[in-house]
């Protein structure tokens, strides 16, 4: 009997442990860069962009030291309202850059679109 009560809590959490959905487990969702991959081919600013009411702004900054040219690009979501295209802007290695636009009502969609330099 006290061996049931030792290993009966083990047991109970293995158990649970091996019915976790797969998607439960942890895991790298993205796949990893390969290892051949020479620093220069390295490329791409990181860029966050967030909508507050009209107003769209993106923070790009860029870890590599191969240059990237960003540009913010807004969709308004009225028919009339019209989607801009900001200008390009450099983001040179080791720098943060801050894009903003805006559309007169709803932000429909946004995206950040990236060039070498």
């Amino acid at each position: 009997m006290r061996l049931f009560r030792s290993v009966a809590p083990v047991t109970a959490a293995v158990c649970l442990v091996l019915s976790l959905p797969y998607d439960a487990l942890s895991h790298a969702r993205v796949p990893a860069r390969p290892a051949t991959a020479a620093p220069g081919d390295l490329f791409g600013a990181e860029c966050r962009t967030t909508v507050d009411g009209s107003q769209v702004t993106a923070h790009c900054h860029n870890p590599y030291a191969a240059a990237d040219r960003v540009r913010l690009h807004i969709e308004c979501a009225r028919w009339w309202d019209l989607d801009t295209d900001g200008a390009p802007a450099d983001v040179g290695p080791a720098v943060t850059v801050r894009l903003t636009g805006r559309c007169w009502k709803e932000v429909g969609t946004v995206w950040v679109s990236h060039q070498r330099v």
